[in-house]
């Protein structure tokens, strides 16, 4: 695929997979009723706003198409976008090691790892690397420390051998998120897999609640709303919450948000207000209104990133502003999360009709996590919808297009 391929967008892809199942909108609104059910909002007019790119299509609208016509979301997002740039080549450089990494994650290998301690500092700096969204840094270090880690978590035993397995989690993790946010959703699904093996045999139950609360990111992503809250239901229901583990109330809580996302994109707002209402609530209960912990970030500022983007996802602009208004971003708060912020932010605008501060946000959004932001598929849409609904694009929004690889926007 070319970028020029891409810049068609979302629009385009819809309307030619829908034509080629020989289906009207009107037949593609019966059957994403029938296949995801009423609530999900996606409505022939809402179909209609799509194809004519006069209406962003949503996380909710595409993971519904796609499944209802047997694609999948990246297909109809056009992703991994096709490198235009010596940053895309770049960013991109740890996928292949990362695809053969994934494949050997059970084997030995010949490799001598140093102490644990040294390898340690590498993944720290790594972690470093994906929460600042540096996500070139981050390609260009995973290839070397993934074959060593593997080889620690293969060779010890005792106490060294969970940790050793606790640092692979780390790496397939930040795997996880680059292939992620780079659109290689399949190569994302494994690196899933392969962190709730390793999380499992670090024994380490923060660890096990980040590859829960990612499995059930892939199932919501996909469109199984319904086996995604499932789940989590049975992931928190394993947990001992009646006393104050903090490791626990925090896996407790992170599992309330996704569950929120979940029921958001099915489109039952009462049970993902629920959701955030608990995930509120065990914040309370830890007594730190901001932990910070190497896996897992949980306080009021990333909940209150989470109420913001819930609201987006239940396409109520209006108070996902509000919800940003009374929020406040407290120091040491991951850029990967403030700028997804100012993305969700950008999209509320947009619903509320605002463009001019659309554009602001997403600026926003690039100066703090300027890769996430140009990577991401929901930055694509947002501006594409924008400059069809001005008269006239401005040399500020021709800019930022082209700086994210948006070079169609008719």
């Amino acid at each position: 695929m070319t970028r020029t391929d891409a810049g068609n967008g979302v629009a385009e892809r819809v309307r030619q997979a829908r034509k080629l199942k020989g289906w009207t909108q009107e037949r593609l609104a019966q059957e994403v009723a029938a296949a995801v059910g009423k609530e999900a909002r996606v409505s022939l007019s809402l179909i209609r706003g799509v194809e004519r790119g006069a209406v962003q299509a949503s996380p909710t609208f595409l993971s519904a198409v796609s499944k209802t016509l047997g694609t999948s979301v990246p297909e109809l997002l056009g992703q991994p976008y096709a490198h235009t740039s010596t940053e895309d080549s770049e960013v991109a450089t740890g996928i292949a090691v990362i695809r053969r990494e994934l494949a050997a994650y059970d084997l030995p290998n010949s490799i001598t790892p140093r102490p644990i301690e040294l390898i340690t500092a590498d993944v720290d700096q790594l972690r470093g690397y994906r929460r600042a969204t540096n996500f070139r840094k981050l390609s260009a270090a995973l290839p070397a420390v993934l074959p060593e880690a593997r080889a620690l978590a293969h060779s010890s035993k005792g106490r060294t051998r969970e940790l050793a397995f606790g640092l692979l989690c780390d790496l397939y993790s930040a795997s996880w998120s680059l292939a992620h946010k780079l659109g290689y959703a399949d190569l994302a699904t494994i690196a899933v897999e392969r962190l709730s093996w390793a999380a499992n045999l670090s024994g380490d139950q923060l660890w096990i609640a980040a590859a829960q609360f990612q499995r059930a990111s892939v199932l919501t992503s996909v469109g199984d709303w319904d086996a995604a809250q499932t789940y989590l239901d049975v992931c928190r229901a394993a947990l001992d919450v009646k006393t104050d583990d903090r490791r626990s109330l925090v896996s407790w809580g992170g599992l309330h948000l996704q569950s929120g996302l979940a029921a958001a994109r099915a489109g039952d707002r009462q049970t993902s207000d629920a959701h955030l209402a608990e995930a509120r609530e065990t914040v309370a209960r830890i007594g730190d209104n901001e932990f910070q912990d190497p896996v897992l970030v949980f306080g009021h500022s990333n909940v209150g990133i989470w109420s913001v983007g819930l609201a987006v996802e239940m396409l109520d602009g209006v108070e996902a502003i509000r919800r940003a208004g009374q929020m406040q971003i407290v120091p040491g708060t991951p850029r990967s999360r403030v700028g997804h912020l100012y993305i969700d932010l950008g999209r509320a605008y947009l619903l509320n009709g605002d463009r001019k501060r659309t554009l602001e946000s997403l600026q926003q959004a690039r100066e703090i996590a300027p890769s996430q932001t140009r990577y991401h598929p929901m930055v694509h849409e947002t501006v594409r919808v924008l400059a069809r609904r001005e008269a006239r694009s401005t040399e500020s929004l021709r800019g930022f297009a082209a700086w994210c690889g948006v070079t169609s926007l008719d």
